[in-house]
């Protein structure tokens, strides 16, 4: 499967095996939105990745 150049949004992306998945889809040249509740790590964690990951507040868990 082709990784760079496509986009991928992890829910849960902020920590553990979301923010591992997270890098390594960076890593691999692709873009990364990091889907999470937890806004202080999400935020950290696409800054220290730069252009390629962005950060969104959401919750999964619920229809709205």
């Amino acid at each position: 499967m082709q990784l760079k150049g496509s986009t991928f949004i992890i829910t849960g992306g902020a920590s553990g095996l979301g923010e591992g998945t997270v890098k390594m889809f960076v890593e691999a040249g692709a873009n990364a939105v990091i889907a999470d509740l937890q806004a202080d790590k999400g935020e950290a964690l696409a800054k220290q990745l730069g252009a390629k990951a962005r950060f969104v507040r959401c919750d999964v868990t619920s229809e709205a």
